[in-house]
């Protein structure tokens, strides 16, 4: 089945599932910037590309479900004029590091209503940590959020209500976490057909999505010849089964995941309407994070006829 196949190839990536349960994200920007995680940066220019797009086509306000949404981060990048990397910035601050949570809470709340909203929508958090939903609430960066685990459990009539108004899903790192059945929840509860943003690691296949949205008439794109970087392997031991999963799926590794960085792809699904209307490929143009200045990763080197691990610098 295709969904044990997704849950055993998340188990080959490290886990940080102890990042996402504190009441401030501190650890979680410490534990992922130091793998150089990028993906929400990354990821920016094309979200917005799309996210305009989407309001001129519509004529409307952009209300954006975000799925995995953790502490918010999606929305802090697209609201305000602050990137991943400068809020790790912040939080590294030995200033910072020292403060109780409620007091970090209250600065955070102020930071960002110090900030002019972008415009690009309205947030709502989805994921299954409610402390991390509780803090994107408290310090304003989603109008809502909903805490539920919909692969084993059923969307509240009360949490429906609030998915209800979401005219775009965005996911920059849930599909793998989350499967098919999780997004047929939310689709149900949504007023209308939303647009379908999906940054998808190269080593979970899409199909099962593609399909469930196919049944409600949504045609899904994938941007062709472009992926992007989403962080280094954690350790040895990751890097090597995560190749072990790419090779097994039949995914040449040479020149992406091979030389140390988590691959992501993008898929976009619509109503059919509106994607022969605007193709893909005449909305994003892409920018990359393959050339950023990164810490040291672990690399696959080939040498007549072998092939090793080695550590780049």
């Amino acid at each position: 089945m295709l969904l044990d196949s997704i849950a055993r190839i998340n188990k080959n990536k490290a886990v940080f599932d102890d990042i996402y349960t504190l009441s401030d994200p501190r650890l979680y920007f410490s534990t992922l910037g130091a793998l150089d995680y990028m993906i929400p940066d990354v990821a920016e220019p094309v979200i917005r590309q799309l996210l305009d797009a989407h309001a001129r086509y519509n004529g409307c306000t952009n209300t954006v479900l975000d799925i995995g949404c953790s502490y918010g981060i999606n929305a802090a990048i697209h609201r305000f004029p602050v990137n991943f990397a400068s809020l790790r910035q912040r939080y590294a601050r030995r200033e910072m590091i020292k403060l109780q949570p409620e007091e970090l809470i209250r600065l955070d709340r102020h930071f960002y209503s110090s900030w002019p909203d972008i415009g690009l929508g309205r947030f709502i958090g989805f994921d299954a940590s409610d402390a991390a939903i509780g803090y994107a609430n408290a310090v304003g960066l989603h109008a809502n959020g909903v805490a539920a685990d919909l692969e084993t459990g059923s969307l509240s009539a009360a949490d429906a209500a609030i998915v209800a108004p979401a005219n775009v899903l965005l996911s920059t790192g849930a599909i793998g976490y989350v499967t098919h059945k999780t997004y047929s929840k939310l689709l149900d509860a949504t007023a209308s057909p939303p647009w379908i943003i999906s940054f998808v690691l190269r080593m979970f296949p899409y199909d099962e999505f593609i399909a469930a949205f196919a049944e409600r008439g949504m045609v899904t794109e994938k941007l062709a010849g472009s992926t992007f970087v989403q962080r280094r392997f954690r350790d040895e031991d990751e890097f090597e089964r995560s190749l072990d999963s790419l090779k097994a799926r039949g995914i040449d590794t040479s020149g992406f995941e091979a030389d140390g960085l988590f691959q992501a792809e993008l898929f976009v699904s619509r109503p059919a309407e509106a994607a022969r209307a605007l193709p893909i490929d005449d909305i994003v143009t892409v920018t990359s994070g393959r050339f950023a200045a990164i810490g040291a990763r672990y690399v696959q080197v080939s040498h007549e006829g072998d092939t090793r691990i080695a550590m780049e610098t």
